[in-house]
């Protein structure tokens, strides 16, 4: 059986932690000395992965590097939008150091941009991390526009060809799937499209490649999607609440889970 090149997934996790402490340098700022240092490490480690899953692991990671302070940019944005939308967020560093819907979204960023530079296996890597770490789980080839909001986000799913546009905010176990799983789909588009300035509350499901939902919309909690929706939208579930207090209230307690 042929040997398959696999990177060190310690390594890995820790190639991560660098980049995110270079680009946010949260316990203290770098020294121009420090922070030269720390690029150079790693220049190195990213060497040090990409061999054997790319024969130009020079040019590559001499591109990713070049890549970071746009990147950075683009999670500063994130991060102030975050920080905007939530109440309880009470400064941009806590978001930055704390948030585990931002640490998501840094590693989708970090894992994106290699794919763009066709990398194999480490974006898929990246964000399967992020995954093991937040319980959000972000498709490296997904396309999220900027800024970008996940807020609590345990157990969010963003399937492969999702499309995501600017200031979309996401609560906790959103999924953005596919109606079907069948293999030779694999290349179609799956998921679905949400344009901008859309707010998906929690537990909503949203799937199908041709599904859109409009700009400016709101999905209410729980909401079960499978058909576009016009821009402006509002989409929720009405609840119906029972008071048992009749005597004569024969319905069974246990007839609704």
């Amino acid at each position: 059986m042929k040997t398959i090149d696999v990177p060190d997934p310690k390594l890995v996790e820790s190639t991560i932690n660098c980049i995110f402490e270079l680009l946010f340098q949260i316990k203290h700022p770098l020294t121009v000395v420090e922070e030269e240092e720390k690029r150079t490490f790693l220049q190195n480690q990213l060497t040090a992965i990409l061999t054997g899953l790319t024969d130009k692991k020079d040019e590559v990671v001499h591109r990713f590097l070049d890549k970071l302070d746009e990147i950075q940019t683009i999670l500063l944005k994130d991060a102030g939008f975050i920080l905007e939308s939530d109440p309880a967020a009470t400064e941009l560093r806590e978001v930055i150091a704390i948030y585990p819907g931002f640490y998501a979204i840094f590693c989708y960023r970090t894992a994106h941009l290699l794919t763009q530079l066709s990398i194999p296996l480490l974006p898929r890597m990246i964000t399967e991390h992020a995954h093991r770490i937040t319980g959000i789980d972000i498709h490296p080839l997904a396309s999220i526009g900027n800024p970008f909001s996940i807020d609590h986000g345990t157990g969010i799913v963003i399937g492969e060809t999702t499309q995501i546009g600017n200031f979309v905010k996401m609560y906790q176990g959103v999924t953005l799937g596919a109606l079907s799983v069948e293999k030779n789909k694999a290349s179609k588009k799956r998921h679905p499209t949400i344009e901008d300035h859309v707010i998906l509350y929690a537990g909503c499901t949203i799937l199908g490649g041709e599904t859109v939902v409009g700009r400016n919309s709101v999905i209410g909690g729980n909401v079960w999607l499978t058909k576009s929706i016009l821009p402006f939208s509002v989409v929720y579930n009405k609840s119906e609440i029972i008071v048992r207090n009749h005597p004569d209230f024969k319905d069974p307690v246990d007839f609704i889970i």
